[in-house]
């Protein structure tokens, strides 16, 4: 029975409990990671499927997820914490809550990127597999759908809007939403986003900026890592890391991974 199946005969979720938002270390940098959604709005119900809710002992971490085949989702490295189990939750809106909607499905392997450091988040991403035969989604279920990748070497214009999604914080110091919230945000040009980072935080080639300046107080904040920046329909880019302490008025760019870097090691994982 397929997980569409599962909801058209509203058969029973697993509860999703949202009991308090988790901090992760703080990396040796001025930024922070688990971001959340700053200036944003709700999502309309089920309007993003790929979305996935990252959870530890039935609490959200990181909102931090995108269902990008049937067994895998793709999420930030620095979401994983050693000795904790995390499963995910798909379908959901509101995490407070027992949704008909939900499904939640525990961890067969984590796959974090091999050149990967927590302490300046470069390769910041992690492929996480599912136990059994993970999501067999169908082209009329809405509540849960893949979402296409960016294409390799396919990059997006200073200035392009986007949107980015998660159950995050709406301040500096706030705790996680119940529900999906969005907000588009402007990509910022890298030579910008460097200047900005500039003796703060070393910018590889694989991290992008959008969002979180003077010009553009939308974007992320605690508690909504590795969910996706989608641009016309496609995710193109993983949530990183912000301005420490700084969510409602940073002086710094949000900082995401930017994964038509990373395609070929993706499509190794999805083949394991």
């Amino acid at each position: 029975m397929t997980f569409c199946d599962t909801f058209s005969d509203n058969m029973a979720a697993t509860s999703v409990l949202l009991l308090f938002l988790i901090f992760l270390p703080t990396p040796g940098l001025t930024a922070h990671q688990d971001s959340g959604i700053v200036n944003g709005v709700e999502a309309r119900r089920n309007s993003k499927p790929y979305m996935v809710s990252v959870q530890a002992k039935k609490t959200h971490i990181c909102g931090g997820g995108v269902l990008v085949s049937e067994n895998f989702v793709m999420t930030a490295a620095h979401c994983y914490t050693w000795g904790v189990n995390l499963m995910v939750v798909f379908g959901a809106h509101d995490i407070s809550r027992q949704e008909s909607s939900a499904h939640r499905i525990d961890m067969k392997h984590y796959h974090i990127h091999p050149g990967y450091n927590s302490k300046t988040l470069q390769n910041d991403i992690m492929m996480l597999q599912v136990h059994d035969r993970g999501i067999k989604t169908k082209p009329k279920c809405k509540v849960v759908q893949q979402i296409p990748l960016s294409k390799k070497d396919q990059d997006i214009k200073a200035k392009s809007y986007c949107t980015v999604a998660g159950w995050g914080a709406t301040k500096t110091g706030g705790t996680a939403n119940t529900h999906l919230l969005e907000v588009n945000v402007t990509v910022v040009d890298r030579a910008s986003c460097q200047r900005s980072w500039e003796n703060t935080a070393t910018l590889t080639p694989s991290m992008i900026c959008a969002g979180g300046t003077a010009a553009d107080d939308k974007g992320v904040c605690q508690g909504d890592s590795g969910g996706p920046l989608v641009c016309k329909g496609t995710a193109v880019r993983v949530v990183s890391f912000n301005e420490k302490g700084n969510c409602d008025k940073p002086k710094k760019p949000n900082v995401y991974t930017k994964i038509s870097k990373y395609l070929s090691w993706i499509k190794c994982i999805i083949k394991y």
